[in-house]
C-alpha cells in the first residue's frame, strides 16, 4: 500500500513519508457515547470503509487516542489485521480521560509515555509513523511535551513527530527543541483562518500540512439538509456547533449547493469540490477525509486528483464575499 500505481504521492514536510493527497480520517469511527462523538457507528461499517479506501489507493490513516476513548485505534487495528501491506498509521496524544470519560489535556512526560504505549498496544503495531500532539494544552507544558516526543522518536517508538491545532508561536517554541514534521489544522472554505499567518510559516520551515474537516464536518458534502441536522443523534457534537446553526446554516447550505453545481460540470460531488479547494494551496500536503462507509469513500475519492480552475476558485471566493 505504500507504493501505489496511479495516485500522486507527496512528501510530508521533512520526513520520508510519501502520502496520497487525501487520507482516511477515523474520528467518527470512535463511535458514540463520548464528548466529541459523531453519534453511533457500526464497527463493521468503519472496517469496510477503511478497506474500500485502501483498495482505491489511499495510503495513510489518521486517528487519535481520544476518538471513542481508545475505540477508534482498536477499529483501525482490526481493519488492518491480515492485510498484506499496511498503510501509514498516524495517531495523536495529549487528550487524556478519566474513568468517567471526562477529557482533559496533559503534556507531562510520564503521561505521553503512557499514551504511546497504550496506542501501540491498541493499534497492534511496533512503531507509529507519525505521532502528533493533539492540542497545545496546557500551553505552559509544550516544551516538556515536545521534548518527550523527540525522545520517543530517537527511541524508535515513533518515526516522525508533528503537532495539531498549534499556532505559529507555539510551533516556534517546539522548533527550538526538535524539528516539527507536520501541522494538522482545521481548514475549509468556511474556516480559512490558517491562510494569513500559519501557511506562510509552515512553507518557510518545511513543515508538512495535513488539514482536517475540509468538508466542515460533513456540512459541505451536499448530503446535509435541515431535516438531517435536526435529526442528528443527541451525542453528535455537530448539533452544538455554530456552523450547523442559524444564522450561519442557511449560507453554509447555499455554499454546498454552489459546490454541487461546480462539481456537476466535472462529474464530481460537492464534497470532492470542497476537498479540492483545500488542496489548491501548495502549502497543503494532504487532507484528512472522514469516512463511515464504503459509499462515502466513493463520494470523496476523486478529490485525490480533481483540481479546481482559477475561475472556479474565484466563483467560490465571490460567494463567500457575500457573507
Amino acid at each position: 500500500m505504500r507504493q501505489n500505481g496511479d495516485m500522486e504521492l507527496r512528501t510530508l514536510g521533512n520526513s520520508d513519508l510519501r502520502i496520497t493527497p487525501i487520507g482516511i480520517g477515523a474520528w467518527a469511527m470512535g463511535g458514540g457515547g463520548w464528548a466529541f462523538a459523531w453519534g453511533p457507528q457500526e464497527d463493521r461499517d468503519s472496517i469496510a470503509a477503511i478497506h474500500a479506501a485502501l483498495d482505491q489507493g489511499l495510503n495513510w490513516i489518521d486517528t487519535a487516542a481520544v476518538y471513542g476513548l481508545g475505540h477508534s485505534e482498536e477499529v483501525v487495528a482490526r481493519a488492518l489485521a491480515g492485510r498484506s501491506s499496511r498503510p501509514y498509521v498516524f495517531t495523536k496524544c495529549e487528550r487524556v480521560w478519566d474513568e468517567q470519560g471526562t477529557i482533559g489535556g496533559s503534556l507531562k512526560a510520564a503521561s505521553i509515555r503512557r499514551e504511546v504505549e497504550a496506542s501501540l498496544r491498541r493499534l497492534k503495531i511496533d512503531v507509529i509513523d507519525l505521532y502528533q500532539v493533539h492540542w497545545p494544552q496546557p500551553d505552559e507544558d509544550i516544551e516538556e511535551g515536545w521534548t518527550t516526543m523527540a525522545e520517543l522518536q530517537r527511541e524508535g517508538k515513533v518515526r516522525w513527530i508533528g503537532v495539531s491545532n498549534f499556532n505559529v508561536e507555539q510551533m516556534k517554541r517546539a522548533q527550538r527543541i526538535a524539528p516539527v514534521t507536520s501541522l494538522q489544522p482545521p481548514y475549509s472554505i468556511l474556516s480559512p483562518e490558517i491562510e494569513n499567518e500559519v501557511l506562510p510559516y509552515v512553507k518557510a520551515n518545511n513543515i508538512g500540512v495535513i488539514v482536517y474537516s475540509p468538508m466542515k464536518s460533513g456540512l459541505l458534502t451536499g448530503a446535509m439538509t435541515r431535516e438531517r441536522i435536526a435529526s442528528l443523534p443527541e451525542d453528535d457534537f455537530r448539533k452544538r456547533t455554530v456552523s450547523f446553526q442559524e444564522p450561519r446554516l442557511t449560507h453554509n447550505l447555499q455554499l454546498a449547493e454552489l459546490l454541487r453545481a461546480i462539481g456537476k460540470r466535472h462529474g464530481r460531488t460537492p464534497g470532492e469540490v470542497a476537498i479540492a479547494w483545500t488542496l489548491r494551496r501548495p502549502e497543503i500536503t494532504a487532507a484528512i477525509v472522514g469516512v463511515r462507509s464504503p459509499k462515502q469513500v466513493e463520494g470523496v475519492i476523486g478529490a485525490a486528483e480533481f483540481r479546481l480552475s482559477a475561475e472556479e476558485i474565484a466563483e467560490i471566493a465571490a460567494f463567500e464575499g457575500k457573507r
